[in-house]
């Protein structure tokens, strides 16, 4: 990673990238706890208004039948029972579309997963989320400015990429947008056609919008269906994100759940925030 200066501002891991790109929700902004209390809200009402009587067979979105992969699916009230806006939303919806996040939510529970259903939940969710994003701006991570502007000042080409249709709102609003080259959001993957995470076309459009091969630009992630992402579209770095860990030096989340996930679905290094892939005054990690 080339800058003006004498010194990388990054550790030695992103020093080999021309360029890096963001995902935004839990990476950039505090938006995915907002995503993930709309998602609670939305599928929580959906499961108390199923009748007793469902049943535990899902059909998808895309007509096919597929059997509960929850091992309490299928047990009447257990699989009716509140969706956990940890462990639940990492698994099934984190950085997936709202159509692709309500299907493989429901079909994990082994719950009616038609295309009716599935609109049904990403509308209800979309409503949520909306309001409490107008109601409350989201606030950016200070680690990852700090990130940002390092990266800026050093003339690193950045681009922001998202399935979320509000990201470019949520960017904006966090006093970010400015900052990057290229943003490849909702919209723009919609109108192109891209298939969503783990299918790297997301990532991949955007590192060709920065002119720059995938294989020399870093990936910052924090949802699972997206680093495998990068992974698939062979992005290296790839850098996981577990906020869980909470702050602290370089490594922090090395030992915990998340971060083993994170690497078993193809980060190459895990940190809890940002701000630990900023070099210290000697060099080494902060």
């Amino acid at each position: 990673m080339s800058s003006g200066t004498a010194r990388s501002p990054v550790v030695p891991a992103l020093r080999s990238a021309r360029a890096v790109v963001f995902d935004t929700d839990g990476v950039l902004t505090d938006s995915a706890r907002v995503h993930a209390a709309a998602w609670k809200e939305a599928f929580d009402a959906w499961l108390a208004a199923l009748p007793r009587d469902t049943t535990a067979t899902a059909r998808t979105a895309t007509g096919t039948t597929t059997g509960a992969t929850d091992d309490s699916a299928g047990t009447g009230a257990a699989a009716r029972r509140p969706f956990d806006a940890a462990e639940d939303y990492r698994r099934y919806v984190d950085g997936r579309s709202r159509p692709d996040g309500a299907a493989a939510f429901l079909a994990a529970r082994g719950l009616p997963a038609d295309r009716a259903a599935v609109e049904a939940v990403a509308a209800d969710k979309e409503r949520r989320f909306t309001e409490r994003l107008r109601a409350r701006p989201v606030a950016a991570y200070p680690g990852s400015v700090r990130l940002l502007r390092a990266l800026r000042g050093a003339g690193v080409p950045m681009a922001a990429a998202s399935a979320s249709r509000h990201a470019r709102e949520v960017l904006a609003g966090a006093g970010l947008l400015d900052l990057f080259d290229v943003l490849v959001d909702g919209v723009e993957a919609a109108r192109l056609g891209l298939p969503g995470k783990p299918d790297p076309a997301l990532f991949l459009e955007a590192a060709r919008r920065l002119g720059v091969p995938p294989g020399r630009c870093a990936l910052v992630e924090d949802a699972l269906a997206g680093v495998e992402a990068g992974r698939r579209g062979g992005f290296g770095p790839v850098v996981g994100v577990d906020r869980a860990a909470g702050a602290g030096g370089a490594g922090t989340g090395a030992g915990t759940p998340t971060a083993r996930a994170l690497r078993r679905h193809g980060a190459d290094l895990v940190v809890a925030d940002l701000a630990e892939l900023l070099a210290g005054r000697e060099g080494e990690p902060a």
